[in-house]
């Protein structure tokens, strides 16, 4: 597991965090931060990688093959999202018309696809916890752009959690055999939280990112901050995500229909 927090580097146009033809810590995944103002125009355009590009917030134009998009997303934290899945050879043209904030992720896949923009009304979008299970402690928001349903052509999956404030998402304790990509975003700044991998916690912040290539894993936003998460996967060589969790067994029992009733039963 590894943990970045670039916040302090951060530049306008594109920032880095994994670049899979150096190190990409067994993602198969490059992924950064996309900064734009007003007027900037940024191409994404490569013969083998295909390409995710999410709308964190602000107000954007995408473009390709003669297709166009307006999106508009204030932030991730009240409004829904847009994002591009490109194949291969697809040349992508992102337009700001304001302050804006994507997050892009790419592995090579030389089948080429004809794209798919995920727009608010194409997105796959889940509410869980909020039923009492165990206590509400784990309620939260969790949206599916792409995965092995809905883009089988994809070697990717990626998806966007809300984490409530004093939350725990990604819970109970689970892995996967597929390395997986946390990108945060907070509502404020100043906001952190903390993500547990394989025996280790890092505090998360905004704009950090961790790479989770084994062990179980799950976090928690601190009380008063809302963490906002994209979440990406690369299947695989005959072994695609198809949903897959492998719960902890230690924590299996928090399963049960009756967890923490012994805890304040009248409350």
């Amino acid at each position: 597991m590894a943990y970045m927090n670039k916040n302090a580097e951060l530049k306008n146009g594109y920032n880095a965090y994994i670049d899979s033809s150096v190190d990409d810590m067994g993602t198969q995944m490059d992924v950064g931060l996309l900064l734009m103002e007003a007027g900037d125009t940024y191409v994404y355009e490569d013969a083998k990688k295909e390409v995710a590009i999410l709308l964190f917030s602000g107000s954007v134009t995408y473009e390709w093959d003669g297709k166009k998009v307006e999106a508009d997303r204030p932030d991730c934290f009240h409004h829904d999202a847009y994002c591009l899945l490109a194949g291969c050879g697809t040349k992508v043209t992102i337009t700001a018309k304001a302050h804006s904030e994507l997050y892009i992720q790419a592995t090579v896949n030389e089948t080429p696809y004809e794209a798919v923009m995920y727009t608010p009304d194409k997105v796959q979008v889940e509410h869980k916890g909020f039923g009492g299970e165990l206590m509400g402690c784990m309620s939260r928001e969790i949206k599916t752009f792409f995965d092995l349903d809905n883009a089988p052509f994809s070697k990717m999956v990626l998806g966007e959690v809300l984490n409530l404030p004093g939350k725990w998402s990604s819970y109970p304790p689970h892995h996967h055999p597929q390395p997986e990509v946390y990108f945060y975003r907070f509502d404020y700044p100043d906001g952190f939280g903390a993500g547990f991998a394989n025996g280790e916690i890092f505090k998360t912040q905004h704009n950090g990112c961790a790479v989770i290539n084994h062990g179980f894993h799950s976090q928690t936003a601190a009380p008063g901050y809302a963490m906002c998460y994209a979440w990406g996967i690369r299947h695989l060589e005959g072994d695609p995500w198809d949903k897959t969790r492998i719960d902890d067994p230690e924590h299996a029992w928090l399963w049960k229909a009756d967890a923490n009733d012994h805890i304040y039963p009248n409350h």
